[in-house]
Parts: C-alpha cells; sequence; structure tokens
C-alpha cells in the first residue's frame, strides 16, 4: 500500500510539472498573439521580430511536454482517469504550438506591410480580433487548470464571434480592392493575417473541447458555432 501511495505521488509530482510547463506555453502564446497584433498597428518592425524570436521557446516547451507526458505514460502506468489528464495536456500544447506558428506568421508580414500605406482602420480591427481571441485563450487555460466546464462551452461559443469578425474584416479587404486595384497586395497580406488571427480562435476552441473532454470523458458531441461564410463570398455586393 506504502509502494502504491509512493508512486501515486510521483506521478502526481510529474504530472504537476508537465502542467506547469502548458501554462507557461500559454502565457508566452498570449502575449505572442497580443504583440504581433500590436506590431501590426503600430508598424513595429522591432516588436514583430520579438515575436518571432520568442517563438522558439514555444516550440522548445511543446517538445519538452511531448516528452515527459510519454514518458509518464511509459513508466508511471497512469490509470484512465491520469490517461486523460496527460493526454489532454499533449493535445493543448499542439494547439498552443499552432497559435504562437500563426502569430510568428502575422509578424513576418508586418515586414512587408511597413513598406505599404496602412488601410484606414484595418490594423486596428485586426488587434481587436486577436484581442478576442487572446482572451478566449486565457479563459480556456483558466477553464483548464478549474476544470471549469461551464467557461469551455462559453469558449467554443465565442468562437462565432471572431468568424464574425473575421468575416466583416473579409469584406471590408474586398471593398478595399475594388475601389483602388493598388490595395491589392496589401489587403491580400492583411487577409492572411485575419485567416491567421482566426484559425488561432479555432485552435483556442480545440483546447475548451480537451477541457470537456478532461472533465467529462466525452468530447464535445455538437457541431462547433462556426461562422465563416467568406467562402460564399464573391464580392460585396452579392451580400
Amino acid at each position: 500500500m506504502t509502494n502504491d501511495k509512493h508512486i501515486t505521488s510521483v506521478f502526481d509530482r510529474d504530472l504537476e510539472a508537465v502542467q506547469a510547463h502548458i501554462m507557461k506555453m500559454g502565457g508566452l502564446v498570449e502575449a505572442a498573439i497580443l504583440d504581433a497584433a500590436r506590431s501590426l498597428e503600430n508598424r513595429d518592425e522591432d516588436l514583430a521580430a520579438g515575436v518571432r524570436t520568442r517563438d522558439r521557446a514555444v516550440d522548445e516547451l511543446e517538445a519538452l511536454i511531448y516528452e515527459e507526458g510519454a514518458r509518464l505514460i511509459a513508466l508511471r502506468a497512469p490509470t484512465a482517469g491520469d490517461m486523460r489528464t496527460v493526454l489532454s495536456v499533449l493535445k493543448i500544447s499542439g494547439n498552443l504550438e499552432r497559435i504562437g506558428d500563426y502569430a510568428k506568421n502575422i509578424a513576418k508580414r508586418n515586414t512587408v506591410l511597413v513598406q505599404m500605406s496602412p488601410l484606414d482602420g484595418s490594423a486596428s480591427d485586426l488587434r481587436r480580433m486577436a484581442q478576442a481571441v487572446e482572451l478566449m485563450l486565457k479563459d480556456s487555460l483558466d477553464a483548464y487548470i478549474t476544470r471549469d466546464v461551464d467557461l469551455a462551452q462559453d469558449v467554443r461559443v465565442r468562437d462565432g464571434e471572431v468568424d464574425q469578425m473575421y468575416n466583416a474584416i473579409f469584406r471590408q479587404f474586398l471593398t478595399y480592392m475594388m475601389e483602388d486595384p493598388r490595395n491589392i497586395t496589401g489587403c491580400m497580406h492583411l487577409h492572411f493575417i485575419a485567416k491567421n488571427i482566426e484559425r488561432m480562435g479555432d485552435h483556442v476552441t480545440s483546447i475548451a473541447d480537451q477541457v470537456i473532454y478532461l472533465v467529462t470523458g466525452e468530447m464535445p458531441t455538437e457541431a462547433r458555432p462556426k461562422h465563416d461564410r467568406t467562402s460564399l463570398m464573391a464580392s460585396p455586393e452579392a451580400q
């Protein structure tokens, strides 16, 4: 019995260490989202360079979490509930890594956009969209720590709001390009940034899904409330 308690305490300690890495990784990614958006709005090349540089730390944490998670599974023989926690951690770290990649991509495009004339309001609109996603990420990680299914469900619903923001920005860029062909190159870069932010929201929603799985043992059965309708748009007049 004493030995079983020792094994359990060792597993719990190791799992806590892995979860601490997740929270550190989450903090880095939250900062990357906001800094990438600020670098775009303020045309700050130094801030954008910092986002690209710090992405290495996010990648290193994902690799560390995967290594330690695999070791937990191999050496500690976790119970079904503990196994679910380890698998959720691995999935969450993968989603965080992808969100960090999108933030880095935004920072990369900033180096091109600073050479172009800004389009009125576009950078601030993208910043607001990024802030919405960053808050979703914060809440999804809080839901993970507190095992709060209701908060995780709320994050899933809010992804639809991000999609609607993306749709509005997409229509705005179409208008700019139709009004002046010289805007096409800049709008294309900005559209890719908007799409990166929208995809960040999808990965945050996946983290919320993992929280629900962790607590209930089942993935959400209802479809995500997606509202990205850009594939149906040909021009602003078509709406």
